[in-house]
């Protein structure tokens, strides 16, 4: 059997003003010809199909267009979604049972109401079976959060989760019987031991969440992982991995190379493939003082490419004008001027380098708390967390 694992798709982001419509749309397509020409027999999608709980018009379209054009691939047995923490549960939900008809499974919440385990069958025999684990949202894994600490809060969270995977682990185990096929699982989460990027946010409360490569590894036999940006192995299993988003969706996120998994089994083996995405436009990063930015301006080719630079300067008002005038005269796209530490402490009023397009909804809390200046540092963080857990509600909805 072959499994194609992707995630992380973000459809509908809106990049500091910017529209990624274009490169998720040459993505789609590249992918669309990457399942055929390599026979894949099952695409798994591990969450945040979408960036918002809304999305736009055209991230909708490109989403249903996508899926239609899988419906023509002959060897693609069936897709299976997943949702993300960014995922509107009913935006996802309300097509699920039109989508069946074309072999499109949807998991949203993980619910008691919807069935997580997902035979896969070719020729009418059991070829394997999916574990669909989305996003395990507070609802799913423990009854109440209220009335307890942010340490016991996380505690729950941890054997939730894990009572959760055993669980449906088990219940794969009575569908398989004595058959020699392949259990694998979905997730959306961050595991232990795992690298993360700046655009990513934590998900549960506290942040902490101790479940590492080996728990997985002891029961699946691959691990199909969503949430963090980069194409990782986690731990030392090679088979628990994340794929990583098919583009770069920060200016952190730059210099990693985009990838999807090519899992295929046979009777005893497995044996993965990293299949490097390409970039329909580049993130660059530009460090350093006035003149070494100016010589590396005048060196980038692709005009297409999305431009954010960071100063170092003695006179870093006189640089900022400079670069931004230059960046114009060569027709560069230029999307954020950022100061150095030291400049910003003196200077960023003055020159207003940080703007809510690079911020997230958190960090634009945290400076509003830090403009309180409260004493009681245990009642910022638990403020902080409790703003962090109605965003998580207001975002499921």
């Amino acid at each position: 059997m072959r499994l194609l694992h992707t995630s992380d798709w973000h459809l509908g982001q809106n990049f500091m003003g910017k529209s990624r419509a274009e490169e998720h749309e040459d993505f789609l397509s590249w992918l669309l010809e990457i399942i055929k020409e390599k026979h894949v027999e099952v695409l798994v999608i591990s969450g945040d199909i979408f960036d918002t709980g809304t999305p736009p018009n055209y991230a909708l379209e490109l989403y249903y267009n996508f899926l239609k054009e899988l419906s023509s691939i002959k060897t693609l047995i069936t897709t299976i979604i997943t949702a993300g923490n960014h995922d509107s549960i009913s935006t996802l939900k309300a097509p699920k049972q039109l989508l069946e008809v074309l072999n499109v499974h949807v998991i949203t919440t993980g619910d008691e109401d919807e069935n997580v385990i997902i035979p896969i069958n070719k020729n009418d025999d059991l070829i394997s079976i999916v574990c669909a684990v989305p996003f395990l949202r507070d609802s799913v894994i423990r009854e109440s959060l209220s009335g307890i600490t942010i340490s016991e809060k996380e505690k729950l969270a941890n054997s939730g989760i894990k009572a959760y995977y055993e669980n449906c682990y088990s219940k794969a185990l009575e569908l398989k019987k004595d058959k020699n096929i392949p259990i694998i699982a979905m997730g959306h989460l961050t595991t232990v031991g795992s690298r993360s990027s700046q655009s990513e946010r934590d998900i549960y409360i506290g942040g902490t969440i101790d479940i590492g490569g080996d728990y997985l590894a002891s029961m699946f036999d691959y691990v199909a992982l969503g949430h963090l940006h980069i194409n990782q192995v986690v731990g030392n299993n090679e088979h628990v991995r994340y794929s990583g988003s098919p583009i770069p969706l920060s200016f952190s996120e730059s210099k990693n190379t985009q990838k999807v998994n090519l899992v295929s089994f046979t009777q005893n083996e497995i044996s993965i493939e990293e299949i490097e995405v390409p970039l329909s436009r580049k993130l660059v990063i530009i460090k350093g003082n006035y003149e070494h930015i100016k010589n590396e301006l005048t060196k980038i080719e692709d005009k297409n490419s999305w431009i954010e630079v960071h100063i170092s300067d003695d006179n870093a008002m006189y640089a900022n004008n400079e670069i931004r005038q230059l960046a114009s005269k060569l027709e560069l796209i230029l999307l954020a001027v950022k100061i150095d530490k030291s400049e910003k402490q003196l200077k960023a009023n003055e020159l207003k380098v940080i703007s809510l397009d690079e911020l997230s909804v958190e960090q634009v809390f945290e400076k509003r708390l830090e403009l309180e200046n409260l004493e009681d540092k245990e009642f910022e963080k638990e403020l902080f967390l409790n703003f962090k857990e109605v965003v998580s509600k207001v975002q499921s909805l």
